[in-house]
């Protein structure tokens, strides 16, 4: 028998698990995707049924969940295998700050908590705009930043966005719109020739490697490279669409650009 507001939930991103337990709904939880790091407890609390693009969908199925939360089109094939056995599925798809925002008031009222799902995003929101309006020195940094090294893929929407909110300007701010990432790819050219100033790097769960991006052909001359800024930011703070992303990712952000 299903239930609304859902008793068993199970979250193939890493965003809504930690939206839940900002919310004090982490209960309602039954399994989780085995990316899921925030908060550290999940990782020792909650059974781990899927990968980002794949899931053990008989293990699903004995959780007996009432709802799965998924993300995009990349898990389609997953919801698809999870409709066909009669499960109800929410699919989000925020690619920006806005969309973030919208995902927490959304999964707040999924799961009967909309006080306090309007509380966290509006204090999100305070956030975000106290950090905008902090003074900083002109110009503003230009910043590369880099989600993939071969072949380079630069920043999806909210982390361009999260750049422009820490005071610098994002050197591919045309491809903030693009949610595939095959359609983010940038030539080792346009970097060149665009002269950032600060190299930020996430490479989708693998260890960022200075010494690689110092290396391509042509970007000793790069500012970045010259004056050794480049910094890693950890992919479970910044490529995940959810409140890590607005809190610890951000603050990366401006600690990179700004100490």
């Amino acid at each position: 028998m299903r239930h609304f507001p859902p008793r068993r939930i199970v979250c193939l991103t890493e965003e809504t698990v930690e939206t839940l337990y900002l919310l004090g709904e982490q209960d309602r939880i039954v399994g989780v995707s085995g990316y899921a790091v925030r908060p550290p407890q999940v990782r020792r609390e909650k059974p781990r049924v899927s990968a980002f693009v794949s899931a053990d969908i008989p293990n699903i199925l004995v959780l007996e969940p009432d709802l799965v939360l998924a993300f995009s089109d990349l898990q389609a094939g997953i919801v698809a295998d999870l409709v066909r056995a009669g499960i109800d599925v929410h699919v989000f798809n925020q690619r920006d700050v806005a969309g973030i925002l919208a995902m927490i008031r959304t999964l707040g009222a999924l799961v009967g908590a909309a006080e306090r799902a309007e509380k966290l995003a509006q204090g999100l929101e305070r956030r975000l705009a106290t950090i905008a309006a902090t003074p900083r020195p002109s110009p503003r940094p230009r910043v590369y930043f880099e989600e993939w090294d071969d072949p380079l893929i630069s920043g999806i929407g909210w982390v361009s966005e999260l750049i422009e909110i820490a005071g610098g300007t994002d050197i591919f701010p045309e491809l903030r719109r693009q949610q595939a990432a095959k359609d983010r790819i940038v030539a080792a050219e346009a970097v060149r020739e665009a002269a950032p100033e600060i190299i930020l790097a996430s490479w989708c769960g693998k260890k960022v490697v200075p010494t690689r991006i110092k290396q391509r052909d042509g970007w000793r001359d790069i500012p970045a490279v010259r004056d050794d800024r480049i910094i890693e930011i950890k992919s479970p703070i910044i490529l995940q669409p959810g409140p890590a992303a607005l809190t610890d990712g951000l603050d990366a952000i401006v600690t990179a650009l700004w100490e």
